[in-house]
């Protein structure tokens, strides 16, 4: 038999107070809020150590973590929304404290120049730019040169001179950075991710191994083939044994 009247309240989880922690579920923070209503501060301290202990039962991976009790009372007055009025042996944190905001990120409003060789290279540059030891400086000039050609390669296949690479290096450094013009840089080669080299290789082999299987057989049809070919040699041996005999 249906009801003749529907219950008119439920107690849905959208109409209850958000969870502050989660982790500790629901009954914790009820019991918390329950304490934080306690007329004396006798009850309220001898309720709470109840409810740490509660706590440090429900998440055992925290007693490997170090101040593992500290962490607790303070998830505890984190609980009661820093209402909680009890004799924490710790002190009682600021919401300040907990709820610190990141500081801004400052992003790079300065264009790249050159954007195939990147920012890294102006960086490098403007380190070989402060450096004093001419000695030092010359190699690190040239090794920004090879970076420079590395990086160029990897955008563009075709063979770059070492003249447009020392001349790009003179533009980024504003004209105080140069080598010699007759200097070879090392030789560098655009080669494939060792992955495209795998997958070309895999399906190389693939295809080799299908024809030749094929060419084994690849079942009755190659058996059928090999025995056509004995046939037509075994006639055309008694071909060669008739028109070799002699007439009389």
């Amino acid at each position: 038999m249906a009801l003749d009247k529907a219950p008119a309240n439920f107690d849905y989880n959208s109409t209850r107070n958000k969870l502050i922690l989660s982790e500790y579920g629901r009954n914790v923070q009820n019991m918390v809020k329950y304490i934080v209503a306690l007329p004396t501060k006798e009850e309220r301290n001898r309720y709470a150590q109840v409810v740490i202990d509660l706590m440090g039962f429900l998440n055992p991976h925290l007693r490997d973590v170090a101040d593992f009790k500290h962490k607790l009372w303070d998830h505890l007055h984190i609980i009661s929304d820093y209402q909680i009025d009890v004799d924490s042996p710790y002190p009682k944190p600021s919401p300040e404290a907990v709820h610190i905001k990141p500081a801004p990120l400052n992003y790079p409003h300065q264009r790249i120049k050159y954007k195939h060789y990147g920012k890294t290279i102006e960086l490098m540059i403007e380190k070989a730019k402060a450096i004093e030891e001419p000695e030092r400086k010359r190699h690190m000039v040239q090794a920004i040169a090879n970076f420079m050609k590395m990086a160029y390669v990897q955008w563009n296949k075709d063979s770059v001179s070492d003249e447009s690479i020392l001349s790009d290096l003179y533009a980024l450094s504003g004209g105080t950075l140069k080598l010699e013009e007759n200097i070879n840089l090392n030789r560098v080669d655009f080669r494939p991710n060792n992955f495209q080299q795998n997958a070309g290789s895999n399906n190389n082999r693939g295809r080799n191994n299908n024809q030749n299987n094929q060419n084994r057989g690849g079942g009755n049809g190659g058996r059928q083939n090999n025995n056509q070919n004995n046939r037509n040699n075994n006639q055309n041996n008694r071909n060669r044994n008739n028109s070799g005999a002699k007439k009389y």
